[in-house]
């Protein structure tokens, strides 16, 4: 066998080749070059290390390098593969969505702790994006039925994919919404929501801010005002004993706390809601130690 023959390189030369092109693009060059390579292949990094000689054809050298491009202008790898793992489920993402990240995990984790998972539930998910958090709770509780809200129509149209790829369409409905207004007339048992939550000029990283969608990451001047707008709704539409599940950004505790709970004189942050509706707030951690989820229960 002569993997350099005709000028065709080795898998493992490839993937070198493919490292140095993303260095200047990407924190992890070399994983990132493999699994572009992987993709073009249809394999798996196990069978790639295991067969390091092998060649590509044109095709498909013509395939990565295309690949390597888009990666080495910062483009998400999980915009060219088209797809990102979330709760163990394989869902579909274009730029028309926010990347499902490990932090919304905790979210999910969170929600499926303090619901009961052996009765009917009505759970809201407010901006559902890719509909990751949607879809993860009805597949972990087959006896809910989950509302997917986003503002976004070409969101929507990618959640609705993943639905019906994962067999739950039946039990998550999707609306478009700016926040809960569609369902205004329902009652849910529990509301989540992963809203934006960035303040306008806050600096990105490159693949952050030139790739995802504004409409996902930012929320105004200081990073909550859709928190802000979101509880007085939330307020109304869940039923008493009802949690409230959010994640939130890094450093924006206080600011939420504040927005859940009266202040120091027993003001209160919502003058349309002269009665506090909301139990003290309780914070979670992601695995930096870093407050990520908030969470809060209706009186």
């Amino acid at each position: 066998m002569e993997p350099e023959a005709a000028g065709k390189l080795s898998i493992r030369a490839e993937i070198e080749r493919g490292s140095a092109a993303l260095r200047a693009a990407s924190a992890t060059p070399q994983r990132d070059a493999a699994l572009l390579l992987g993709r073009v292949l249809g394999r798996d990094r196990g069978w790639l290390l295991a067969h390091p000689d092998e060649t590509l054809t044109d095709a498909e050298r013509s395939a990565y390098a295309s690949m390597l491009l888009r990666r080495a202008q910062h483009e998400p790898i999980q915009y060219i593969v088209g797809e990102q793992e979330f709760w163990g489920l394989r869902l579909r993402v274009s730029p028309a969505v926010l990347i499902p990240r490990p932090e919304s995990e905790h979210l999910v984790e969170a929600v499926l702790a303090r619901l009961p998972g052996d009765r009917p539930l009505r759970i809201a998910d407010v901006g559902t994006g890719s509909g990751a958090i949607a879809l993860a709770l009805a597949h972990a509780l087959p006896q809910a039925r989950v509302e997917a809200l986003d503002i976004s129509r070409d969101a929507l149209d990618v959640a609705q994919a993943n639905a019906a790829a994962h067999g739950l369409e039946s039990r998550v409905r999707f609306r478009c919404s700016d926040l809960l207004s569609a369902v205004a007339a329902q009652r849910f048992d529990c509301i989540v929501s992963n809203p934006p939550y960035i303040a306008a000029g806050e600096m990105l990283e490159p693949q952050v801010a030139a790739w995802e969608p504004h409409l996902a990451l930012f929320a105004g001047p200081g990073g909550v005002e859709l928190y802000a707008r979101l509880l007085p709704e939330a307020a109304r539409l869940l039923e008493p004993g009802g949690l409230l599940a959010l994640e939130i950004g890094h450093g924006q505790q206080t600011a939420v706390g504040q927005l859940l709970a009266p202040d120091e004189n027993g003001a209160q942050q919502h003058p349309q809601q002269p009665q506090q509706p909301w139990t003290s707030p309780e914070f979670l951690p992601d695995l930096r130690g870093i407050p990520r989820v908030a969470l809060a229960w209706r009186r």
